[in-house]
Parts: C-alpha cells; structure tokens; sequence
C-alpha cells in the first residue's frame, strides 16, 4: 500500500499553529499564526519549530506576545523569507541564477557550488523548489525559472 500525503493549507496550518501556541501558553494572534503558518512549507512538523523560534524571538524583543509584524521580524531574523524559503534555499537559487545564468545544471554540479550533499537537496530542498515553481527538471539538468530570477531581484539573461 503506497499513501501519498498533501500539504496542508495555510488555514489548516494556522489552526495548527494557534492550537500549539495554546499549549505553550505563548500569546499568538491570528495574523501571527497566518503569518507563521504561510511560511511552513505547508507542514505542521515545520509550522511548530517556526513557532518555538519566533515565541522565543517575541520572549526576547516583544514582550512576550505575537503578532503578524512580530512574526515577520522574527522570521526576517531567522533568515525565512516569504514563501518559507531559508538561506539554504536561497543558495540554490543564486547558484542556479547568478553562477549559472539560469542554464539547465546536473544535481552533483549543484551540490558542489553550494556545500551541500546532492541527496540532501534533492530529497528536503528540491521539492519545494519544485513546488513553487522555481526550479525544473529537465533531461538536461535543474533550472531556475523566471519565478526564480523575480524572487531574486535578476533579470532574466538574454535569449540567444
């Protein structure tokens, strides 16, 4: 028997994470949760970890309390971007933007230009990538996507 499981919805999440905050008795509003919650890649294991750091950011430097600004610093701080991406991820991209100029690129190739074990960034950072439309597949190698080079801030080279 083969089970695949769906990512949950930001609401889904944000329930989870209201639900977790209760537990650890941190106050949490419900932008807080949604601001955490759309940074979760769509996973609760993911969604509790980025609650524990930001209740610890908001301990330190909000009294204690989080909201959707709060959330957003915290998450700032912790180097997690909008769409949940941390600076692993964002290494992948550069690589795939900067270094190599949105050209398909082998796994191996990937892995060495960011220090990373290419079956590690195949089985926790590429479907992610995938998922948001960032990078492709193709027989060729990995790709940045124009999504890529707009959420970097490149321009997308020259077609020859």
């Amino acid at each position: 028997i083969c089970y695949r499981l769906d990512y949950y919805s930001p609401a889904e999440l944000a329930r989870i994470v209201k639900r977790s905050a209760g537990i650890l008795g941190v106050e949490i509003d419900e932008q807080g949760a949604a601001e955490i919650a759309s940074r979760s890649r769509g996973t609760p294991r993911l969604a509790n970890r980025l609650l524990k750091r930001v209740r610890d950011y908001a301990q330190v430097r909000a009294a204690g309390r989080i909201t959707a600004q709060v959330a957003a610093d915290a998450l700032a701080f912790f180097e997690i971007d909008e769409l949940g991406l941390d600076s692993m991820d964002i290494k992948i991209l550069e690589a795939l933007v900067r270094t190599f100029r949105g050209r398909p690129v082998g796994l191996t190739t990937i892995a060495s230009a960011v220090g990373e074990d290419p079956s590690t960034l195949e089985d926790v950072y590429e479907p992610y990538l995938l998922q948001k439309g960032l990078i492709i597949r193709t027989p060729q190698g990995r790709q940045a996507t124009p999504a890529a080079f707009e959420h970097l801030g490149v321009s997308l080279p020259a077609q020859k």
